[in-house]
């Protein structure tokens, strides 16, 4: 019935493609053509900081349906690309043609497709990229909009929900011809890139407060969205899980270093804050194309979109990455931790004196 249901949406979303008058596409074959190896997140697949000119960017993306454990005793249907919640970033240069092949594998119970905010025409892509299992498709389009992306599936209907809320995205970075420029204007160049994408689940609990478990994606999906109609997440997680980039996961950084934070949420708002640092440079609404503002000590990802903002490091130790919705962050997962490591610095942090019952890493649970 699902993929009956989707089938036809399919056939809507193709035919309002159809109806359009169609423009013969530039011609690329001259391009350089760069086969780009995506990555499981927060790592970032290999790229340069400034282009040489256009290139058709080539990537392969596969749908996958799997059960992951969000926190213990809490499992669910991650509806994926390439396996990970979220998906892999996208790194490209503004200019650069994208050329995604997706491929939906037979084992899959669902249609999916993509819809990329960074894309300008046919519902970011959805319109043309929607599979059936077993099924591949390959899109190209041109990045025109320098900046920081969601991408995520959209098959139609209630399945848009559903697919975004069980994990169904991730991001695409647009870098400028010549790359970053910080608030004045000069060329900005970052040490490390990590991808942190937020995500909201919803996950339903049996009649004595357990969370429910099913055999399949489509067998939980009604009782998923009933939960989430009343807009309050059971889990709000980084890179899928609670805890997903804590302990041996905690990013990493040197001091000295410029780390650039990709930040994505797909479903609702969220507010960044590194604790002991700061955004020294902060991308509003992800756009590269405007001054970024400074030293912000939150900053804003609105829902449905990707922001970055980044920092040089100064202190080494523990610094702790979440959501300043400290609801969110403690009680339901959406933190992060970061070991930065180097020489302390006295003169911008000292303890003078320590009190009789001092102990350093009660204030580390977070």
């Amino acid at each position: 019935m699902i993929k009956a249901v989707q089938a036809i949406v399919g056939l809507g979303l193709l035919c309002l493609g159809a109806t359009q008058a169609v423009v013969a596409a530039t011609d690329i074959s001259k391009l350089p053509r760069v086969k780009q190896t995506l990555v499981a997140p927060p790592n970032v697949p290999a790229h340069e900081q400034t282009s040489k000119g256009p290139k058709v960017v080539e990537i392969t993306m596969e749908t996958q349906e799997k059960l992951i454990e969000v926190a213990p005793g809490a499992k669910v249907w991650a509806l994926t690309f390439n396996g990970s919640v979220p998906g892999p970033l996208i790194v490209v240069h503004e200019g650069d043609y994208v050329e995604l092949t997706l491929k939906n594998p037979k084992s899959s119970t669902l249609a999916h497709n993509v819809d990329f905010h960074a894309a300008t025409g046919a519902l970011g892509g959805a319109g043309l990229t929607l599979v059936q299992p077993g099924e591949e498709v390959v899109l190209r389009w041109k990045a025109i909009k320098a900046g920081v992306f969601v991408y995520h599936c959209a098959p139609g209907g209630t399945m848009i929900p559903f697919h975004v809320i069980s994990g169904m995205s991730g991001a695409l970075m647009v870098l400028p011809k010549d790359g970053l420029k910080d608030n004045k204007g000069k060329p900005y160049k970052y040490d490390r890139a990590y991808y942190i994408g937020e995500q909201d689940f919803y996950l339903p609990k049996d009649d004595k407060g357990n969370f429910k478990t099913y055999g399949s994606p489509a067998e939980g999906m009604a009782d998923m969205l009933e939960v989430a109609k009343g807009l309050i997440p059971t889990h709000v997680v980084f890179n899928g899980a609670v805890g997903a980039l804590t302990g041996d996961n905690a990013l990493k950084a040197k001091v000295g270093e410029k780390v650039l934070f990709i930040h994505s949420q797909a479903n609702r708002p969220s507010y960044p804050h590194l604790i002991g640092g700061h955004g020294d440079l902060y991308w509003v609404g992800g756009s590269f194309g405007d001054a970024p503002l400074t030293n912000q000590e939150t900053w804003f990802v609105p829902a449905g979109a990707a922001v970055a903002a980044a920092y040089e490091f100064h202190q080494p130790g523990l610094h702790v990455y979440l959501s300043h919705n400290l609801i969110e962050a403690v009680l339901l997962g959406a933190a992060a931790h970061m070991t930065v490591d180097g020489a302390w610095n006295d003169d911008i942090m000292t303890q003078l004196k320590k009190p009789a019952s001092f102990d350093a890493k009660a204030g580390m649970d977070h």
